[in-house]
């Protein structure tokens, strides 16, 4: 049987009609890039933010007349909030949401999330407490690294924790924690996220081939990262960790103008250059009112494993005077390490292979930071029991 072709998916989508009931969505303008892949289609349709929820019927009309397509195997398509969407009339905005509560404990005694409103305008996701976002200027800082021991961490300290892989075209997920194979589906539309080291996880990197190329647009990518958010069946989490791509660009704006975010925190090395690269992730987080929870001096120093001799190779100190110079948390210093590559490349991180280390207890201290910020109340790291 032939490939399915992106004509064929747009002369089938087609039959969907669009908001005005008068014409549909591809003559509308609705439809985002098409995009092919093992036989699963992807795409998006462009609707106003304040009616998405209305528009629904929409989206599952164009998901299943392409489900039903010979040669597809699946779709993943899902709706891109857009003010000025064509063929549609905006409706009044949301009022704004009453101020976050205080964090809870679950009957174990364990602290928790509160279930935070999400603010106005931002659509946030049942069952997860706070969605925390893990950010870098520019990429070669360990943020990925930084992002799977933080969760890692804060599961070591009691919580329920989720995390999601928001690097649409460079995944590294599913190498970090050594998962493979394809998520199942719940009534073909919710997907199941993988699991490992007891946290559940989502990535791209999951639903394409790792050789695969990502040729995507804007929209397209921005299509993606609400679907793996928002229709992933997460469950009742008190943390979702978002590793964020490098830069300032598409995922970074969509994350922080449609998700309820929590805050960020932001990897650096504390060499200038990296933190000028830095300064712009901090200064796009507070022009759209992301709190920033404090930032990572990553690659901090390096310890010789033969003469035990320190060598500052970036330099020292910077990410902590940045800190305390744009009134920012500092939260620690993670050396760079052989440990610290060589779990990272075998799929085995720190935090869990070696929970009792002197990187792990970094790793600890900075998600108890964290959560202390985002829960509004101390926590110290949990102990490590071990048995004999």
């Amino acid at each position: 049987m032939a490939d399915v072709t992106k004509e064929q998916v747009l002369e089938t989508l087609k039959t969907v009609r669009g908001p005005d009931l008068e014409h549909d969505i591809v003559a509308l303008g609705m439809v985002s890039d098409v995009f092919i892949s093992d036989d699963k289609v992807y795409f998006s349709i462009t609707v106003p933010a304040d009616r998405a929820k209305e528009l629904e019927p929409m989206r599952l009309a164009a998901e299943r007349v392409i489900k039903e397509m010979p040669g597809v195997k699946g779709a993943l398509v899902t709706l891109t909030a857009d003010k000025k969407a064509p063929a549609a009339a905006p409706a009044a905005r949301p009022a704004a949401n009453p101020p976050h509560g205080h964090a809870g404990h679950d009957h174990a005694g364990h602290a928790h999330a509160p279930q935070q409103p999400p603010r106005a305008g931002k659509i946030g996701v049942p069952g997860i407490g706070a969605i925390i976002a893990v950010a870098s200027g520019k990429g070669g800082v360990g943020k990925s690294t930084t992002a799977v021991n933080l969760a890692l961490g804060l599961l070591a300290n009691g919580l329920r924790v989720g995390i999601l892989d928001a690097d649409i075209y460079g995944p590294s997920m599913p190498r970090l924690l050594k998962i493979s194979g394809r998520p199942t589906q719940i009534d073909g539309r919710i997907i199941n996220p993988m699991e490992n080291y007891g946290l559940k996880v989502m990535s791209m990197g999951f639903l394409v081939d790792e050789e695969t190329a990502m040729i995507w647009r804007g929209p397209m990518v921005q299509s993606a990262l609400l679907q793996m958010l928002r229709e992933v069946a997460w469950g009742e989490l008190d943390v979702l960790v978002v590793d964020m791509p490098p830069g300032t660009g598409d995922v970074q704006l969509t994350m922080a103008q449609q998700v309820p975010l929590a805050g960020a925190v932001i990897v650096s090395t504390p060499q200038d250059l990296a933190l000028i690269d830095a300064r712009k992730g901090l200064n796009m987080f507070r022009k759209v009112e992301v709190p920033v929870l404090g930032i990572v001096e990553n690659m901090s120093y390096f310890i010789a494993p033969d003469t035990g001799t320190r060598y500052d190779i970036f330099g020292h100190g910077g990410a902590r005077k940045e800190a305390e110079r744009i009134g920012v948390p500092f939260l620690g210093e993670v050396p760079l390490t052989m440990n610290i590559r060589e779990t990272s490349d075998a799929g085995t991180p720190l935090v869990a292979s070696e929970p009792n280390g002197v990187v792990a207890g970094i790793y600890r201290g900075i998600a108890a930071k964290v959560w202390e910020q985002v829960a509004g109340q101390p926590q110290r790291p949990a102990p490590t029991i071990v048995f004999e």
